[in-house]
């Protein structure tokens, strides 16, 4: 049980080595793959285009701490009658988690949208974790991109 076969070790070749970490790339799926991944209720679904434009303006949204992130801290800032553009993920499960944050946003006349993975979204903002929700706030810094999206955002057809 204490020995080992040093036999093995021998065998292989220096061809067997483990690559570098700095070798091996990850590969994330792309938009297509992402969004048999969503769920049901993700609907208006941002299109590709649209969805690199959300992650751009929550990436300097959060530089400029112009940002809420999560289904607790959106929904405190829902009920203060703060508002912005809501980003949601599409591939949170189970659904019944952020479930109500579309009516809320309906009912605060807020426009909002869906983007195909939560990881992707807490990159985007600026974070290690994935988040499901965001709050972007209008910003001095990217002003114009974020009255582009939100025009954007309001042409998406609701869901009935």
């Amino acid at each position: 049980m204490g020995k080992k076969d040093k036999s093995i070790n021998k065998e292989k070749g220096e061809d067997d080595k483990i690559a570098d970490k700095s070798d091996i790339k990850l590969e994330r799926p792309d938009y297509d793959d992402l969004l048999t991944m969503v769920n049901v209720i993700a609907k208006p679904m941002a299109s590709k285009k649209m969805t690199k434009k959300i992650y751009k303006v929550v990436k300097k949204a959060a530089k400029s701490k112009q940002i809420r992130l999560g289904v607790k801290d959106v929904g405190k800032a829902l009920r203060k009658k703060e508002k912005g553009i809501i980003v949601l993920a599409g591939d949170v499960s189970p659904i019944d988690v952020y479930s109500h944050m579309a009516v809320m946003c309906e009912e605060n006349k807020i426009p909002y949208v869906y983007v195909p993975a939560r990881i992707d979204l807490g990159f985007a903002s600026q974070t290690k974790r994935a988040t499901c929700v965001v709050l972007v706030k209008k910003g001095e810094d990217y002003a114009d991109l974020y009255s582009e999206l939100k025009e954007s955002v309001k042409e998406l057809p609701l869901p009935l």
